[in-house]
């Protein structure tokens, strides 16, 4: 995808809202980061989206507005493991914004982790790794556990943790208020926080983030 100038624009300017440096060099990767996003899509079918404006709006400044919340909710973390990565979104961004951050994606889908492994070489993202395997073998502690549109609630927090350290936080981004996976979240594993309704710049569509967190023995 060549972003023209209008769009390069409208990234910067997205950027700016969220508060967000928007350099030459992160602005430059996220760009490059597109670019290999739109090339790879036509064999590898990683997005439905192709339009080089929403490509920036629905991609790069969705995944973009979850830094800064990354950045309140879990200030010192320094592991991050990002599940059912796809084709990078948000954990490319974030392994742009937080080149001192070791970031992780995985994805059970081969072809997707290959493209991931060749995005981190391109652009140099030597914090970053891809892994090909099943969330549920994935047994660690990393600080924050994040997904985007991945699965259910229940799920995502049923699959993964045993990745997630005992203090550590899960940030799941969803669409609409998810209220009915709320309610099916298992006490045992996961404890709601907070759902905070993102704000995504150039971009009219709901959003909003969970934070959970696993019971402490208290609860």
């Amino acid at each position: 995808m060549n972003m023209d100038d209008k769009n390069r624009a409208l990234l910067v300017e997205g950027l700016e809202e969220l508060g967000l440096p928007a350099g030459d060099e992160v602005v430059g990767k996220l760009t490059a980061y597109a670019g290999l996003l739109a090339k790879w899509n036509k064999v590898f079918n990683l997005t439905s989206v192709d339009n080089p404006h929403e490509i920036i709006t629905h991609h790069l400044l969705d995944s973009a507005a979850l830094l800064p919340l990354l950045d309140h909710y879990a200030p010192g973390a320094r592991t991050i493991l990002d599940v059912g990565s796809g084709g990078g979104l948000p954990v490319i961004p974030m392994a742009i914004f937080h080149p001192d951050v070791k970031i992780h994606a995985v994805d059970a889908v081969s072809k997707k982790t290959a493209f991931l492994t060749q995005v981190g070489i391109e652009l140099g993202l030597r914090n970053f790794r891809a892994m090909h395997k099943r969330v549920e073998t994935i047994h660690s502690s990393y600080d924050v556990v994040t997904s985007r549109a991945f699965a259910s609630l229940r799920n995502f927090t049923d699959w993964t943790q045993g990745a997630l350290a005992p203090d550590g936080l899960w940030l799941a981004m969803k669409g609409e208020y998810p209220e009915a996976e709320i309610a099916g979240l298992d006490p045992a594993v996961a404890v709601l926080r907070e759902v905070v309704p993102m704000r995504v710049p150039h971009l009219a569509e709901e959003r909003h983030l969970v934070v959970m967190s696993k019971p402490s023995d208290e609860e």
